[in-house]
């Protein structure tokens, strides 16, 4: 899966951002843990990939159907970086950023991989600010490991996701017709 191009970041870079673990209080009132991924979130990782309403879908993902929910997350989770929010004991969010190149480990120069990320929020979680705090703390943990290069690309006309990217430092960097590519360099 490379996906190598020349790719437009900002000058400046943003953050620093707060890095997990934490728990924060949702505008619901409700208690949620963000944490990096851990060994035992798998099922209910696809658990979440499972309840996910299709008709949030964006650019196809994520996929419908247990089985091939579990095929896509299979690279994700083998070589990205993950963060998830719980809620009483459920993942109810997941933000992951995937490398550009298939083995990250084997560049010489690690600022040289730029990491593309996807975020997705159950739907009874949406609106309550978990995505931004979400985001932030895979963007802090992103930081952490190295990583200064993101990338992601997003609907033309989903306005409140392009909101959030913005907020936290995002930048246009292209457009076709019906995607906008944006892009952040970490501190």
């Amino acid at each position: 899966m490379v996906r190598r191009r020349t790719r437009v970041y900002p000058d400046d870079p943003s953050g620093p951002f707060p890095a997990p673990p934490a728990t924060i209080t949702d505008r619901e009132g409700r208690p949620i843990e963000i944490r990096p991924l851990a060994d035992g979130d798998r099922e209910p990782l696809v658990d979440l990939y499972v309840r996910f309403d299709p008709v949030d879908r964006a650019q196809g993902i994520p996929p419908t159907g247990e089985e091939r929910i579990r095929t896509w997350l299979e690279p994700i989770l083998a070589d990205g970086k993950n963060v998830v929010a719980c809620h009483d004991g459920a993942v109810v969010g997941h933000a992951t950023l995937v490398p550009d190149v298939e083995d990250p480990a084997a560049v010489d120069d690690p600022r040289e991989v730029a990491w593309e990320l996807a975020i997705f929020v159950l739907q009874a979680y949406q609106r309550a600010g978990i995505g931004t705090r979400l985001l932030e703390h895979l963007l802090g943990h992103a930081g952490e490991q190295g990583i200064d290069r993101v990338w992601l690309t997003v609907e033309r006309w989903n306005a409140p996701a392009i909101a959030l990217y913005e907020r936290v430092g995002f930048e246009v960097c292209g457009a076709e017709s019906f995607e906008q590519e944006m892009s952040i360099r970490l501190e």
